[in-house]
C-alpha cells in the first residue's frame, strides 16, 4: 500500500515531536520541509516517520524524530550561525542544520556515510555544507563554531569538544552509560559554562568514546 509521506510527516510532527516539547517554529518548519524519507536507508523508507531509531550500517542508528527535534531546538540556531556536526550519519540532521544556519561542517568516521550524505544533500540543492571524513576524537578544526552538535554518545565529554565552541556558543551532547544516558546543552560564557540537563535517552557511542571496561575479580 502506498504511503502518503506528507500526511505521515505531519503526523510525526503533531503526534510525536510537538508533544515532546519541541515548540520552536523554525525547527518545526524545518522538520516539515526536509524530506526525512529521502535520508533513511531505502529498506526502511516506509518507517521514516515512525517513533523508532532506524538502523544504519556500522552499527549506527538514525535518532528517533523526537530526539532530533529536541536536539535542533536545544541548539537555538540563528540564520547567521556556523555549526559543527559530529556524526553525519544519514545526512538528515545535516540537511536540517543547513536550513537553520548559515554554514555547516559535518564530519563522520565512516567514509561511505560522508559520500552518501554528499549525494543526498546535492540532490536537495543544499550547498552550505562542508563534509569531511574524520575521527572526532582526533579532529582539529581551523576555527570555533557558534554551535556544536554531537549525534553519538560519549561516556564523558572530551575537553576538545568544548574548545570548538565560541563564547556564547552552544554544545549539544549525550553523555553517560547506556542504557540511561543524559542529553545536555552547555552554553559558553567566556571561560564559564552553563549546563542544562534536557532528557534521558540511549544512543550508540562515538567510536572510541564508550566507557572503559573495568574488570574485577
Amino acid at each position: 500500500m502506498a504511503i502518503d509521506f506528507e500526511q505521515a510527516r505531519h503526523a510525526m510532527i503533531e503526534q510525536q515531536v510537538r508533544p515532546w516539547e519541541v515548540l520552536d517554529p523554525r525547527v518545526l518548519e524545518t522538520l516539515s520541509v526536509v524530506k526525512r524519507e529521502d535520508y533513511v536507508p531505502p529498506r526502511y523508507r516506509k518507517l521514516a516517520f515512525a517513533d523508532l531509531a532506524l538502523p544504519l550500517e556500522h552499527g549506527e542508528f538514525m535518532m528517533k524524530p523526537v530526539v532530533e527535534g529536541r536536539m535542533l531546538q536545544a541548539l537555538d540556531l540563528a540564520p547567521e550561525d556556523d555549526v559543527l556536526e559530529i556524526g553525519t550519519g544519514s545526512g538528515f540532521i545535516t540537511a536540517c542544520l543547513a536550513r537553520l544556519a548559515r554554514a555547516v561542517t559535518s564530519i563522520d568516521i565512516h567514509a561511505d556515510f560522508v559520500e552518501r550524505a554528499r549525494q543526498r544533500l546535492l540532490a536537495d540543492g543544499i550547498t552550505n555544507v562542508r563534509l569531511e571524513t574524520a575521527d572526532a576524537l582526533a579532529y582539529d578544526p581551523s576555527h570555533q563554531f557558534d554551535a556544536v552538535c554531537v549525534t553519538g554518545a560519549v561516556a564523558e565529554i572530551p575537553p576538545r569538544f568544548l574548545e570548538w565552541v565560541r563564547p556564547e556558543g552552544r554544545l549539544f551532547v549525550v553523555r553517560g552509560h547506556s542504557p540511561v544516558q543524559e542529553a545536555v546543552r552547555l552554553v559558553r560564557h567566556g571561560e564559564r559554562w552553563a549546563e542544562e540537563s534536557l532528557f534521558e535517552t540511549d544512543l550508540p557511542y562515538l567510536q572510541g568514546a564508550a566507557p572503559v571496561k573495568r574488570f574485577t575479580l
